[in-house]
This record gives C-alpha cells, sequence and structure tokens, in this order.
C-alpha cells in the first residue's frame, strides 16, 4: 500500500516559517555578518554558509565532540550551539591553525606522534588541545586524557593523541617521556 499524495509543501511544519537573524561574529580573526535562520547550528553555519568544512559534523548531539570550536576561548561542541549564540563572539576553527601550507606546532605533534589515522575526530581534538593550551595551567596526563574524553576516536586508541598534547602543553622533552 503507497502513501497518498498530500498537496503543500511538508518541509516546513504546517506553515510556520523560521525567523532568520543577521549576526555579527569573529571567525578566524575576520569580522562576519551573515543572515541565519534562528535554529541553525554553528556547525551548519560555519559548514554550509563560510565554507569551514575542517568542523566535523558526527553524532549532533553533543557525544562525538567532532565538531569541536573555541567561542571566546572555550571548547565548545557546536552542533549544541545555534549560530545566533554566537553573535558578538569570537570564533576560532581548525582551519586558523595552519598558515598557509606550514601546519601549526600543534598539527605538527599530532603528524610527529602518529596521533591521527582516518582523521575524522582530529579537528575535535586540535581544538580541544588549543583550548587548553589557552588556559596556561599545567596538566598531568591523567587530567589530559580528562579534559580531551569529550571527543571519541575509533581508530587511535587515544595514547598517541595524549602524548601529542602532552608534548603540546609542555609537558615532556622532544627526546621522550
Amino acid at each position: 500500500m503507497s502513501a497518498p499524495d498530500l498537496p503543500g509543501d511538508f518541509t516546513q511544519p504546517l506553515g510556520l516559517a523560521e525567523p532568520n537573524v543577521v549576526i555579527t561574529v569573529e571567525v578566524n580573526g575576520t569580522r562576519v555578518t551573515q543572515q541565519v535562520p534562528a535554529r541553525m547550528h554553528a556547525a551548519d553555519f560555519l559548514r554550509h554558509q563560510l565554507g569551514l568544512t575542517g568542523t566535523h559534523v558526527g553524532c549532533e548531539q553533543g557525544v562525538c565532540g567532532m565538531c569541536t570550536i573555541i567561542v571566546d576561548g572555550q571548547a565548545i561542541k557546536s552542533c549544541l550551539m545555534f549560530a545566533p549564540q554566537l553573535d558578538g563572539r569570537s570564533v576560532q576553527t581548525v582551519e586558523s591553525l595552519a598558515s598557509g601550507d606550514s601546519l601549526s606546532p600543534l598539527q605538527e605533534l599530532f603528524a610527529g606522534e602518529h596521533a591521527l589515522q582516518c582523521g575524522f575526530c582530529t579537528p575535535g581534538f586540535l581544538m580541544t588541545a588549543t583550548a587548553l593550551a589557552g588556559t596556561g595551567r599545567p596538566l598531568s596526563r591523567d587530567e589530559i586524557r580528562a579534559e580531551i574524553a569529550g571527543v571519541l576516536c575509533r581508530c587511535t586508541g587515544y595514547e598517541f593523541i595524549v602524548n601529542a598534547v602532552e608534548r603540546y602543553l609542555g609537558g615532556r622533552s622532544e627526546g621522550g617521556e
């Protein structure tokens, strides 16, 4: 039995149009003013309106951490934030880390420590580590593990990620533990 053909557009709930909001936000050092749907997630705004596809979307429920960005110095899961909440704020995405074709020191450490495999979770870890570095507080390996626990990785087993973050935060020298 097939569904009956019904007239009308069913992409919007019962004729309720979603209002748009104009926001101004600093993204990776550039001031941006855009009109966004009131209920658009920050991750979708960054990816689809600004083309910053380094912010990955995984679970869309705040569990996996793939969409982690930095908002006013804090690591935030952008799938749990609406784009209008970014108005007047400063946002940093993974695209801000590299300079041209040169990787940032943190990205170099991730590569050198083999802290990535498929790479899908890597932007979440990079932004979490960047926010941690911004606090200036020293962290033990256990504290690093607790801080990065909000980003899930199915490939690496985390040990190499912890090594890279620890080195980045100054926890050990280039030569080893």
